[in-house]
């Protein structure tokens, strides 16, 4: 069996809450985009970091900053709607 991850593991849960926060706070149509949306914006640049470049630290910041974004950009959505 593969050896577990953790900082995969993290993340992948962090994202996951991130798609179910933003399901129950705005809707359906949140919820999807953070889950959907994340993974057609993630999956790409870290396939373009680690192709590039190789360095898997460089990747991982990458995609930590991208689901960060993605959490401010929700908080600032709940934010402003009231």
């Amino acid at each position: 069996m593969p050896k577990l991850h953790a900082e995969a593991l993290v993340f992948c849960l962090a994202w996951a809450a991130l798609a179910v926060l933003a399901f129950v706070r705005a809707g359906y149509l949140a919820g999807s985009a953070m889950s959907v949306g994340l993974l057609i914006l993630i999956m790409p640049v870290s396939t373009l970091i680690l192709d590039k470049t190789g360095n898997l630290g460089i990747e991982r910041l990458a995609r930590w900053g991208v689901l960060l974004v993605a959490a401010l950009g929700l908080a600032v959505y709940l934010t402003s709607r009231g």
